[in-house]
């Protein structure tokens, strides 16, 4: 499985003198980066496995995975979103209802007898799927305590489909439990949303804790493709200051995309399809296509 490289340089973030002047500031306080265009895949696979993680709810996240599973996808990038919440709430931002489902995740992780096929859905969004999840998804922290290996559980189940796929984004819930381990184990980088308010930035010290244990004595391949502010409103001096901290505090990890607050997002919930495909030509749908662009920088897929 390839690894995340962060392929922003210092050089590439340094304001240049060129016809049109340096380069403009972005609204983490930085040289916003000449990223390249991105080209069709020539080949399918294999494919990065992302965790979507914060175990703070609220933050964007499910959101965030939709919309940038959405934009990769449009790149011509085979993607796959598995919602691993049991509140279900990426398959239902992508028009499934949990509670219709013969199957879901939860099946996948328990049964042995269950194949990824089986249970892998198309979306109306031209090469993405989903794997959808329910309620039953609970059950599954309490009945993985009993296996063997049960922290490797879904990275086995995940094992076979890595070849069809560009991109698997995993859709984490608010918590630092099992099955977020799972994902951990299971992914090679993780992407942290990050609402730009106080108290989402005490919890950050606690998530980038659990990830090192995972590095240290599960996944030693788990690298941090980003930290990206969402729900940024930069007209209040806290969500400036909120940034900045965490552009100190992490420098080149932290996306130059931020994600800014509208009341479009509520909306395309509403029509179960992300906002890509609901308000193409947004501001919010041209935020999440940059932020493609910088994940796949990062990590080159296909």
């Amino acid at each position: 499985m390839p690894r995340p490289t962060a392929k922003l340089t210092a050089e590439d973030l340094a304001p240049v003198s060129d016809p049109s002047g340096p380069r403009k500031i972005g609204p983490t306080g930085r040289p916003m980066p000449d990223l390249p265009e991105v080209l069709p895949p020539t080949k399918t696979g294999p494919a990065q496995v992302i965790a979507m993680c914060n175990q703070k709810g609220g933050v964007g996240k499910t959101t965030t995975t939709i919309n940038l599973g959405a934009a990769i996808a449009e790149t011509g990038r085979k993607v796959l979103l598995i919602d691993f919440d049991p509140q279900g709430s990426a398959s239902i931002g992508l028009g499934v209802q949990p509670h219709d489902l013969e199957l879901s995740v939860y099946n996948l992780l328990m049964q042995r007898d269950i194949t990824p096929a089986e249970v892998i859905q198309a979306t109306k969004v031209p090469n993405l799927d989903l794997l959808p999840a329910n309620i039953d998804l609970s059950a599954a922290e309490v009945q993985l305590v009993q296996e063997v290996a049960r922290e490797y559980t879904l990275q086995r189940v995940l094992e076979p489909i890595i070849p069809n796929y560009d991109v698997i984004l995993i859709d984490c819930a608010p918590s630092l439990g099992l099955l977020t381990v799972n994902a951990l184990t299971a992914s090679n980088g993780i992407v942290v949303p990050l609402e730009c308010e106080f108290f989402a930035l005490r919890g950050l010290a606690m998530l980038t804790d659990t990830i090192g244990k995972v590095q240290d004595r599960l996944n030693p391949k788990l690298e941090i493709v980003g930290i990206l502010g969402t729900m940024f409103d930069g007209r209040t001096t806290h969500a400036r200051e909120v940034l900045d901290r965490v552009v100190q505090a992490f420098d080149e990890r932290v996306f130059h995309t931020v994600i800014r607050r509208t009341v479009k997002f509520p909306e395309t919930t509403v029509v179960g399809e992300p906002i890509t495909t609901y308000a193409p030509s947004s501001q919010a749908a041209m935020q999440y296509r940059d932020l493609a662009k910088e994940v796949l920088a990062r990590c080159p897929a296909g």
